[in-house]
């Protein structure tokens, strides 16, 4: 009889660290002050890519460039992608400070106005859409300008699983992200001739600032815990997400620099779902 115990045991291979091909390129990610945002710096960071973060200036954006200044080169400009001059003064900020960015990463958004929709007046949804989606525009139009001098860029939106799965609690974001994924088809065809690529990341319920703000206020309407507001969100209203976990913001933020990677250079107009499985069909 052999002594199995007594078997060499593999040795585990040595962790690599794939090789993104984009060190020394510029990037510029908005609504990056924190979750998604800012861990999507911190891998391009770690690839060699200097980091221009911006967000609106009451947030933390000072404190996100201070966490991730150690890993590179990383600087912060201030500006609400809803005011046509502030966008234009992001681009002139970061083209003064870094050069013109390879790449973008739209990540700025808000959930916007919820409850029932013929409660939701003409304002609300004007306010999500100007955010959500014309924020996107707005920054794009910055971005392909530059990326098609240049003949190279990488562009990736979020958009989210409310875009091919909405939801009757949320439908001017729904609306917005369904919007989003529109755009970013339409441009991958417009700019991909010009070596200008266009994808997006749609995101589910991960753990950001923007689900633990949904999740307290669940928690306080339901007099439970904010570990049982998950737990019961899960159940009732995501059942499709097999890992019964919020995601982590790392877990979206690798989608995100694998696309604006030298790796993806053939993929245009495409959409990779970070969800967990949580929609239920093939198809969007």
């Amino acid at each position: 009889m052999i002594d199995i115990s007594m078997r060499r045991r593999p040795q585990c291979p040595r962790r690599m660290t794939m090789d993104l091909g984009i060190k020394g390129r510029i990037a510029l990610i908005s609504g990056a002050d924190s979750g998604m945002g800012k861990e999507t710096a911190r891998l391009l960071l770690e690839a060699g890519v200097r980091v221009a973060l911006t967000d609106k200036p009451d947030g933390t954006l000072d404190e996100a460039v201070e966490e991730l200044s150690p890993l590179g080169e990383v600087i912060a400009v201030t500006g609400d992608v809803t005011q046509v001059d502030q966008v234009r003064a992001i681009w002139a900020g970061v083209r003064e400070r870094l050069g013109d960015p390879d790449i973008y990463v739209n990540a700025a958004g808000v959930t916007g106005a919820t409850g029932d929709f013929l409660e939701i007046d003409d304002k609300g949804w004007q306010e999500t859409i100007d955010i959500d989606l014309m924020g996107a525009v707005r920054m794009c139009r910055e971005a392909i300008r530059a990326m098609r001098s240049q003949g190279w860029g990488r562009i990736v939106l979020f958009a989210s699983e409310d875009a091919v799965q909405p939801y009757v609690d949320e439908l001017p974001y729904c609306a917005a992200k369904a919007g989003i994924l529109s755009l970013a088809k339409g441009l991958s065809k417009a700019y991909g001739p010009d070596n200008v690529l266009v994808n997006t990341v749609s995101p589910a319920f991960i753990a950001t600032p923007m689900t633990d703000k949904m999740m307290k206020k669940r928690a306080e309407e339901k007099g439970v815990s904010f570990d049982e507001a998950i737990e019961t969100f899960l159940d009732e209203e995501r059942p499709g997400m097999a890992l019964k976990r919020r995601g982590r913001p790392e877990e979206v933020a690798a989608a995100v620099a694998f696309l604006v990677s030298e790796r993806a250079s053939f993929i245009n107009g495409a959409g990779i779902r970070v969800d967990s499985g949580s929609v239920f069909t093939i198809a969007g």
